[in-house]
């Protein structure tokens, strides 16, 4: 993460700056309000650099200020200090989708950033103010960004509402953590949240959401694995017990299934022989898993405890993982009564160490 040295620039002339830079810029829309209303996206970013070059002489900041262009952040920088980041909207209102949430390409050294915002409808406005100051949220696109409000009331940042000032979270190694634990204590009963961050999502979800029908036999199979694996609820008897399933087909899996509870109850109940023993009348669901049990350990094996944590909404270890597995599947099976006939966690110990 980058960390500037730089002592601390002239604010109060880079202040003034900006103020004049504001005014000028408004003057200009009140004024030439057609030329400047064609200024969308990048074109304004020139365009604030010339003005404030020109601006700037005479000060501190004089031949200072530069266009960094490209994909870096922010989009000027006045003497490799301070940073301005340029957003336009068409639209009559203060809002935008922001910049990541990582700052992967935060130009070096740059400590301080404010948010120039041109709002080009009619009246054409411009606004700026600490970056900081206008993140309300976060919200997805392809990655994790700040959502900006220009009218954002002091107090109700996204650093607010975690409580960790901006600059302490730019600067940790993933800052995407404290967003998605605050997200997290948010979620109501049943809720899910659509992204998690990459340290915890290895597999990025497919941009085609499909149907599930037209999946192979064997991703059928597999992604039923997999929900065994990460939801035991499915082996409970709560009326919404698919539902965190559901969201994650199409949120993680990008895959859209309209009957998720016919995947594990279709076909009524059969009898199964394991070891010497046979089980008259078991529900379906639990021949699916039974039968897959040796997949299912895999998955387990090979996805690490703290994610497994975040699935089963309770601590595990590496040691432990399998074993809190089968204690979760055996402790919902318990409310079904028509697998009150069924030691199941014995049955999955004994096919899991035979």
């Amino acid at each position: 993460m980058i960390v500037s040295t730089n002592p601390h620039p002239e604010k109060n002339e880079f202040d003034s700056l900006l103020g004049s830079t504001i005014s000028e810029l408004n003057a200009h829309a009140k004024n030439s309000s057609k030329k400047v209303s064609t200024l969308i996206g990048r074109n304004l970013e020139p365009y604030v650099k010339d003005l404030m070059t020109d601006l700037a002489k005479g000060t501190t900041f004089e031949n200072s200020i530069e266009l960094i262009g490209g994909q870096k952040f922010p989009d000027i920088v006045a003497k490799k200090y301070y940073g301005i980041e340029v957003k336009t909207t068409t639209q009559n209102h203060w809002k935008t989708t922001g910049n990541s949430v990582l700052e992967s390409t935060r130009v070096d050294n740059v400590e301080r950033i404010f948010m120039l915002f041109a709002k080009l409808a009619s009246p054409v406005e411009f606004r700026c103010r600490p970056y900081e100051e206008v993140l309300s949220e976060v919200v997805v696109t392809h990655s994790p960004r700040y959502l900006i409000d220009m009218n954002l009331e002091k107090g109700n940042t996204i650093f607010d509402k975690i409580k960790m000032p901006y600059d302490t979270l730019r600067k940790k190694g993933n800052p995407i953590r404290p967003i998605v634990d605050y997200y997290k204590s948010k979620l109501r009963p049943g809720e899910e949240l659509w992204w998690m961050d990459a340290e915890n999502n290895s597999k990025p979800s497919n941009i085609v959401i499909r149907i599930w029908n037209n999946l192979s036999l064997k991703e059928k199979q597999e992604l039923k694995n997999r929900a065994m694996t990460y939801f035991p609820e499915l082996f409970g008897n709560s009326n919404d017990k698919f539902g965190r399933l559901a969201i994650w087909l199409v949120t993680r899996e990008a895959v859209v299934c309209p009957n998720v509870r016919d995947l594990f109850t279709a076909g009524g109940k059969i009898d199964i022989i394991v070891g010497k023993k046979t089980y008259k009348k078991v529900p379906r669901i639990f021949l699916n898993l039974f039968d897959n049990v040796l997949s299912i350990v895999e998955t387990i094996i090979n996805t690490s405890a703290f994610e497994l944590s975040d699935y089963w909404e309770t601590k595990t270890t590496e040691k432990n993982k399998l074993y809190d597995w089968i204690d979760l599947v055996a402790k919902y099976s318990m409310k079904i009564q028509d697998a009150n006939h069924l030691n199941i966690r014995q049955i999955l110990t004994e096919l899991v160490l035979k």
